[in-house]
């Protein structure tokens, strides 16, 4: 594009700058549009950005960069959004039902929650807001827990520091699923300029945090609590209610990385606030060395995920999501008091959750990704997991990961295992041994240009290989319930599909190795093939 600027894009810069009811949001655009109209080089692309909107509201609500325009993250957005949410509920005969509004400690997040409880509260519904920024399991929590017809959380969850975002959920506690996304962003469409739409204060401010304690204090089955805990927030809103969680289930011994306990949104220690990137545990792995802990906890900014730490023979690593996955369903399995259980986790995670509750005479179940259709697998679900560290050991009263509560579960068997003198690498491989090795790993493509993961996605279609690792494979293509790929063959899988919430294309990779022999031989012949795939992927994806 040149750094000329276009009429029509700059009448319609007008036009959304005259609607935006923020004044500080329209002041940013006017000062962009200066730039631009002063041919300012780089100006023009940036005003074309903005208004290349408006920013998509799927399933997982709305995500993007906090900034003035209609492909972003405003108070505008937020409040033609929240027009959009109480049209479609009027219409689902909701009208007047109670809404529970929450937020993290973005940027921008308490403005974004602030219009969306005044929307709500002047199109007639009884609008509950909590009192500080808290972790989203509590908002998820008290949907249920206050008979709301929605919730409304203003997150990013783990995104880079310039985002923000907007996470529904309806009246069964979980974030919604198709058709209701469409609905709703046809309603936004339908709604009025942001500055005509009527808001009003006057939402009542609730705290559930007592109510939501004890519920996740009463989850550990164990007897022992015996159990030094390093644990960190990465800058987000977990530190408080994960501490206290842990003493309500009676674990006091916590220490947490201090430089990272409070929220701050510029996430200054991290590259990416996500405890899956590299180096974002650096700070809580050096500190469960310092304190000589016996589990590590990592949460990501809202505190929906959990990862855990521990320590092998070669020091402190973090587990995979799939290795916490199994450990976590393994311990849910063997201490619920549900007669017929069901467990569940997506396509893209590790199939050993499955061969855990086939021994244990569990039902199992694969949805596609994401948590909306983990918590609607199916009745008598007691544990659903995800790769990305997304955890639910508590589906009776949170239908959503929880970060805060999967730490507890984390804790309570840990501690058992400790009483045992056993660790958590013990059990696993206690299960490789008796259900073979499963090796899982990911590659991740992160663009600029989301229209290269479509391209990336039509070449795989096009030219599948034949081979992975030296295993024959065959395609799948879940198109049109999902846009997703799955290669596989004997002991190899490969599921590729663009990230939902993140802009990366993203392939998730298994090898399963039989142990026939010594488990360290059946480790390393994985590892000799999952490298060789991981190789062959990552060319692929160039």
């Amino acid at each position: 594009m040149s750094d000329s600027l276009d009429s029509r894009l700059r009448d319609s810069v007008y036009r959304w700058i005259t609607d935006d009811p923020d004044p500080a949001s329209r002041e940013e655009l006017t000062a962009v549009l200066a730039r631009a109209m002063g041919k300012e080089p780089g100006a023009a692309e940036e005003i074309a950005d903005r208004m290349a909107g408006p920013l998509e509201f799927g399933t997982a609500g709305l995500r993007g960069p906090v900034r003035a325009g209609p492909n972003g993250m405003n108070v505008a957005v937020v409040t033609r959004t929240t027009a959009g949410v109480a049209a479609w509920l009027a219409a689902q005969g909701q009208a007047g039902g109670v809404v529970v509004v929450g937020r993290d400690a973005r940027h921008g997040s308490e403005a974004f929650a602030t219009a969306a409880a005044e929307v709500l509260t002047a199109a007639g519904f009884a609008v509950k807001v909590l009192p500080q920024p808290l972790p989203t399991p509590v908002l998820a929590f008290s949907v249920l827990h206050y008979g709301a017809v929605a919730g409304i959380q203003i997150t990013a969850s783990h995104n880079p520091p310039a985002d923000n975002g907007y996470k529904l959920y309806d009246a069964t506690g979980g974030q919604i699923v198709p058709p209701s996304d469409g609905e709703i962003e046809r309603a936004i469409q339908s709604a009025p300029a942001a500055r005509s739409i009527p808001r009003k204060p006057g939402a009542e401010v609730v705290d559930p945090r007592e109510a939501y304690l004890s519920a996740v204090g009463a989850l550990p089955r164990g007897t022992t609590r015996e159990l030094r805990i390093a644990a960190t927030a990465l800058h987000g809103v977990g530190a408080e209610t994960l501490r206290a969680a842990l003493s309500r289930a009676g674990f006091t011994d916590v220490h947490l990385v201090s430089a990272q306990s409070e929220p701050d949104a510029d996430f200054p220690t991290v590259s990416f606030p996500n405890p899956e990137e590299p180096g974002a545990t650096d700070l809580l792995l050096a500190l469960a060395s310092e304190v000589d802990a016996d589990l590590a906890v990592a949460l990501d900014p809202d505190a929906d995920r959990c990862a855990l730490g521990v320590r092998g023979p070669d020091g402190w690593r973090m587990l995979r999501g799939d290795e916490t996955g199994v450990l976590l369903g393994a311990h849910v399995l063997s201490t619920t008091d549900n007669p017929d259980p069901l467990v569940a986790t997506t396509i893209v995670s590790s199939s050993l959750l499955g061969e855990v509750a086939k021994e244990r005479g569990a039902r199992y179940a694969e949805t596609l990704t994401g948590f909306k259709w983990l918590v609607r697998a199916g009745d008598g679900l007691v544990f659903a997991y995800e790769e990305a560290l997304g955890l639910c050991v508590n589906p009776s009263f949170v239908r959503d990961k929880d970060g805060i509560s999967a730490a507890v579960a984390g804790a309570d068997l840990a501690a058992t295992l400790k009483a045992e003198g056993r660790t958590l690498l013990d059990v696993l491989d206690d299960i490789a041994t008796r259900h073979g090795v499963h090796l899982t790993d990911q590659v991740s493509l992160r663009v600029t240009d989301l229209a290269v993961r479509g391209r990336l996605m039509a070449s795989v279609r096009a030219n599948p290989p034949a081979s992975l690792g030296g295993v024959p494979v065959t395609l799948e293509d879940l198109l049109p319930d999902a846009d997703v790929l799955r290669l596989s063959g004997d002991g190899v899988r490969v599921v590729v599909r663009p990230s939902g919430t993140e802009p990366k294309l993203k392939a998730y990779l298994q090898v399963v190795a039989p142990v026939t022999g010594e488990l360290a031989d059946a480790r390393r012949s994985a590892t000799e093939v999952l490298d060789a795939v991981r190789e062959e992927i990552t060319a692929l994806l160039r």
